[in-house]
């Protein structure tokens, strides 16, 4: 899932006195997937809430154009979330001073290259630039990736701070693997990593390279990333400098 499930009441009801804004984001919270469109049961059935509850919320966000309504009376995510996500500081900042670089290291490999900023324990992929002729990658714009088990992950959890780490650290099925990469990324400014695919359909395995976005003070503003089929791709010494390069340099256009 590049989505946050949403936790489920064993009653199927909103706790009492749930706000009724939690329950509105429950509802936006339900779809997972790019242009999916989901009908009211299912809608109600992954916000945890009853069908009236869920119609009256879906009405209301329809109206304000955070969701729409497709013909088949299917809900779908609308544009004016789009409109006002588009805003968002940490994403669009940091994205319009990153693209150029992102721009140029597509041009030169010609493999997926992305970026994403951490929110809480997880990543979210704020921009991708997707190679045609690569193997599909999972992660869509917007999506949410675990810090651990994913080089750009790895790459914000490095920075992060303490309490973030040692969490990630206390739950990794290796820790020590994981203390490793966040020290290559410390000492070498890069992390790099070949994890199973997480799609069924093309190769077993996909390898990435990863770099961290930092600010004066050395904390992370995001992370950069090549996603490879080829594991010799993201080794090589070339790559690992242009994405640690890529790096340093979006962190003065974003100081800028």
């Amino acid at each position: 899932m590049s989505g946050t499930p949403v936790q489920t009441p064993r009653s199927g009801r909103p706790p009492r006195g749930e706000p009724i804004l939690e329950r509105a984001f429950r509802v936006l919270g339900a779809f997972t997937e790019a242009g999916e469109g989901l009908t009211l049961h299912t809608l109600a059935a992954r916000a945890g809430l009853p069908k009236s509850t869920t119609s009256r919320i879906a009405a209301q966000l329809t109206g304000v154009g955070a969701l729409e309504r497709r013909d088949n009376g299917d809900f779908v995510v609308g544009l004016q979330l789009l409109e006002i996500a588009s805003l968002a500081p940490r994403g669009h900042g940091l994205r319009a001073a990153a693209l150029p670089f992102m721009e140029d290291l597509h041009r030169v490999t010609g493999q997926h290259i992305l970026l994403a900023v951490r929110d809480g324990d997880e990543a979210v992929l704020v921009e991708r630039l997707s190679a045609r002729d690569s193997a599909a990658v999972k992660y869509r714009v917007g999506g949410r990736l675990p810090l651990t088990g994913t080089g750009i992950g790895i790459a914000l959890l490095a920075h992060a701070p303490e309490r973030v780490r040692e969490e990630a650290l206390a739950d990794a099925n290796d820790a020590a693997l994981l203390r490793r990469l966040m020290a290559a990324v410390r000492t070498e400014g890069v992390c790099a990593m070949t994890v199973p695919n997480p799609l069924r359909s093309g190769p077993t395995t996909m390898s990435t390279v990863a770099a961290p976005i930092l600010d004066r003070h050395g904390d992370a503003l995001g992370a950069l990333s090549l996603v490879a089929p080829d594991e010799a791709a993201t080794r090589a010494a070339a790559v690992r400098t242009a994405l640690r390069t890529a790096g340093l340099a979006i962190s003065r256009a974003v100081g800028r």
